[in-house]
């Protein structure tokens, strides 16, 4: 769908650009595009490749552990369905810890390995679980205590402050990590939205 929608985008902007007469600085414009992306892909990596190697010292010393192991009382209430010995509270909890210091990358491996583990634990494939809903909507909320791809990104355009962000990102992420869990907890409470074929199974067996 995205696909389609860049392409559509393009078309458009060209057919106008013709009609317009304006087609050179289309051309323009894609190529000035095209060497910022480059420029700030380039000046990313940089950063990103710093935090990811932290990400892999710190998984190597152990400290990836102990907050994995100090997330298990939270992931305990937040996931009840999940045995807690189950690979995919490991997964939850790994993809937790990486959205905490900012590595959204790294974080991603872990969330769909987590999803596909807690697809083995649905009774119903194919419909989504109170729990995964709670686990997207964690992971797309996710309290960061190091917002390193924003302040790598600020880097990269040239902020001289790019630091300055870190306070009001982290309490902005708590607001949303809370409100995404208050949310979720309340909703699943309710008939109207669970999904219509679990509700007609278990009219079926009462």
């Amino acid at each position: 769908m995205l696909n389609f929608i860049w392409l559509l985008m393009m078309v458009i902007s060209v057919v106008v650009g013709v009609f317009t007469g304006k087609i050179p600085a289309v051309i323009l414009a894609i190529t000035d595009s095209a060497k910022f992306a480059f420029t700030l892909a380039l000046g990313l990596t940089g950063v990103m490749a710093l935090w990811l190697g932290i990400m892999k010292v710190a998984e190597q010393a152990g400290l990836i552990h102990l907050l994995t192991r100090g997330l298990r009382p939270l992931l305990r209430w937040l996931f009840p369905d999940v045995p807690a010995n189950h690979p995919a509270m490991g997964a939850i909890a790994m993809n937790m810890a990486a959205n905490i210091l900012g590595l959204n990358n790294a974080a991603t491996p872990f969330g769909l390995r987590a999803m596909a583990e807690l697809e083995k634990l649905n009774p119903y494939p194919g419909v989504a679980t109170n729990t995964m809903c709670t686990f997207l909507a964690l992971h797309s909320s996710n309290l960061q205590l190091v917002p390193a791809t924003a302040i790598a990104l600020l880097a990269a355009t040239g902020a001289l402050h790019p630091t300055d962000i870190i306070m009001p990102f982290v309490l902005s992420s708590l607001c949303a990590v809370i409100a995404a869990i208050v949310i979720s907890k309340i909703l699943q409470r309710f008939s109207g939205y669970r999904p219509l074929e679990i509700v007609q199974r278990e009219g079926a067996t009462q």
